[in-house]
């Protein structure tokens, strides 16, 4: 594809965009800048560490961000460039046209099984080996990959996709255009079990999970449904691999919840909160909209909304930084403490005459 036809895919770029086609190169594919190499796409976002990468980029075309010297350079290098607000974004744009996702052909494989109580729309996929159980509803456009498995009373809104391996259990509830990767699973029985002379007794998880629209499901993750009421996740949140959300947690819309993330039952998040990786959630904790957690935090109350909190147990992060500052100076403190506690021994003594 030509780079002239390649703009033409990216929402930003209009006839006023800054652009300079070189030699209008054909971009084949892309690459991070300092790995790209001819007739490869590249971008740079203002103020990156790999701005000096510009200079010894073997790419045939660069998105820019609106920095005019950035701009020049790349100018004087003879690369083809087009200047954007942000360029990840429609370095983005520009990977789904260069690398269209196959879309598999409607149609039920004959080795799926289907109960025949269940409901499948228009225009659906079902791969091999697929289940889906009874009653089940599969919304119009959906796709099914091998061995994808819906339990009994599942619902799929118009539009989604469940990976490989992957298993929906009774009482979830799908929105359009959810995604659920590989071995994730959907509903699983939340963790409720009551105390007894006896042992353990089970609580049984009568409850639903709820995906709101747009919410897409990493490989690995579970998210359990509850004894009673439901598990709801907000429209647009994006859910990383390996993260385990108990019973009853309630997100917001827009959440990013990173690798193993773990969220205890109860605990309720707000709109457009962020989790790092390894972040734990303490039961019927509480997080306000917009809040973010850095790596390892572990939450176990509230944070108030626009906070960012680092740490375990989570502390403002500029606190954070300073206590961990002071932390490697510990050995040091420790040693002119007991420094001290001996010059005041010592002075403490009775003089002899």
């Amino acid at each position: 594809m030509r780079f002239s036809s390649l703009l033409s895919h990216l929402s930003a770029v209009d006839a006023a965009t800054p652009r300079h086609l070189a030699s209008d190169p054909e971009i084949s594919g892309a690459q991070a800048i300092d790995l790209a190499a001819e007739g490869q796409l590249c971008f740079l976002e203002s103020g990156s560490p790999l701005s000096a990468a510009l200079s010894e980029t073997g790419s045939s075309a660069v998105l820019l961000p609106l920095d005019e010297s950035l701009q020049h350079q790349a100018t004087e290098r003879g690369l083809a460039w087009v200047a954007v607000a942000d360029p990840r974004l429609a370095f983005a744009e520009a990977l789904d046209a260069l690398h269209p996702r196959p879309r598999p052909q409607p149609g039920i494989h004959p080795t799926a099984v289907i109960d025949p109580s269940a409901r499948i729309g228009a225009g659906v996929h079902v791969g091999p080996h697929a289940v889906v159980g009874a009653g089940t509803v599969v919304g119009d456009g959906c796709i099914l990959h091998a061995a994808a498995v819906l339990y009994d009373d599942v619902q799929l809104a118009d539009g989604c996709e469940v990976h490989a391996h992957a298993v929906l259990h009774p009482g979830s509830r799908l929105d359009r255009a959810c995604v659920v990767h590989s071995g994730a699973v959907i509903g699983s029985e939340g963790f409720g079990f009551v105390p007894t002379a006896k042992g353990w007794r089970k609580m049984p998880q009568t409850g639903q999970v709820v995906l709101e629209e747009g919410v897409e499901v990493g490989c690995g993750s579970t998210i359990d449904r509850p004894s009673v009421g439901e598990t709801r996740i907000g429209a647009g949140t994006k859910i990383d691999n390996l993260v385990h959300i108990g019973h009853g947690v309630t997100t917001g819309r827009g959440c990013a919840l990173a690798a193993q993330v773990g969220i205890a039952g109860g605990a309720r998040l707000g709109h457009g909160v962020i989790l790092a990786g390894q972040v734990g959630v303490a039961n019927r904790a509480t997080i306000g909209d917009r809040a973010i957690a850095s790596s390892k935090s572990g939450i176990h109350g509230e944070v108030a909304a626009g906070e960012v909190v680092s740490g375990y147990p989570a502390i403002p992060n500029r606190l954070w930084l300073r206590c961990s500052a002071a932390f490697n100076k510990l050995p040091e403190m420790a040693r002119t403490l007991r420094r001290l506690q001996a010059d005041s021994n010592g002075s403490d003594r009775p003089q002899s005459p």
